[in-house]
């Protein structure tokens, strides 16, 4: 009986999405479902970047208190390779960003997820990329201890700006998103002190028909869940459960700046929980996921 109920539920939660995503992709000739995962090891995605070394490969991780453990995917969702992190805990993974840096390609874990507003500090952490898509045991490069300049809050949305050496972070639960920023390499391995430099302008707050429909979950519509930086820098773009908002940066101007116009709004198909996202190495569109199984991909394509 366990298995025939859990059947059960996974064919209505696929019926349910697959219908949300078509109801939306009716109106969105720009997306496309790419892949319906029910990978036990992959249950809970909370974030996604592109690999920089290994074509049509995303690399994920699940959500808090799982193991410390990245996931690289084929774009079709098939496990290719699962890598642990050394040394490290899973506390509360929260978002995952990759980036190049002296022509060598990194990702940066951010563990900087607090649902109660309690975590005194928090960390990242940077590892190579791996070069070969097998599994492995790997070591962080190096990792940054950080505390808010104003007490604990939530945070599931980072990116690196690696020319500029700095990594975004981007509160959840304030109105307006409030910005921060961090050194991408540190001068020490000292409790760093994020740095208020902003917020992001344009983010559209729940409506009365949100709340209406949904009073307990409709007002967490806007919160950012996700972020990234194309790979050509000019673009931002930020992740929550109904829209991406890109924020165009003009040339010699800092994301601060950038992120204080409106940015432009794309709804992108119903997700279950949208918690990650990345840009596709040629920038010309960004992959999604969700946290909820079955767990689609999905690619949105942007002018």
């Amino acid at each position: 009986m366990p298995s025939i109920h859990r059947l059960i539920v996974l064919l209505a939660c696929l019926l349910f999405t697959c219908a949300g995503l078509a109801q939306t992709t009716a109106t969105n000739t720009n997306s496309r479902m790419t892949a319906l995962i029910n990978d036990p090891e992959i249950a809970e995605i909370s974030g996604l970047a592109t690999s920089r070394l290994h074509p049509d490969v995303i690399w994920v991780h699940n959500d808090s208190f799982d193991k410390p453990v990245l996931y690289a995917l084929s774009t079709t969702g098939k496990r290719l390779a699962n890598v642990t992190i050394a040394g490290v805990e899973n506390i509360d993974w929260e978002d995952i960003s990759a980036f190049t840096l002296n022509g060598k390609s990194y990702l940066l874990i951010a563990d900087t997820g607090d649902n109660g507003g309690i975590r005194q500090i928090l960390q990242l952490h940077v590892v190579r990329e791996p070069e070969q898509l097998r599994d492995q045991t790997i070591s962080p490069q190096w990792s940054i201890r950080f505390r808010w300049p104003d007490g604990a809050r939530d945070c599931e949305a980072i990116a690196v700006d690696a020319k500029r050496g700095e990594i975004l972070l981007f509160g959840k639960k304030r109105v307006p998103v409030d910005l921060f920023s961090l050194p991408l390499q540190p001068r020490d391995d000292t409790v760093q002190s994020a740095r208020l430099i902003g917020a992001l302008a344009g983010i559209a707050q729940p409506s009365p028909e949100d709340l209406q429909r949904n009073p307990v979950y409709g007002r967490y519509r806007s919160q950012i869940t996700a972020a990234d930086i194309s790979p050509d820098r000019q673009t931002l773009a930020v992740l929550n459960y109904r829209a991406v908002y890109l924020y165009p940066r003009r040339p010699d101007e800092d994301w601060s700046r950038a992120t204080a116009r409106p940015g432009t709004e794309r709804i992108f198909p119903w997700l279950a929980q949208a918690e990650a996202m990345g840009f596709a190495t040629d920038g010309k569109g960004l992959w999604i996921s969700s946290e909820r199984q079955p767990t689609p991909i999905l690619w949105l394509a942007l002018p």
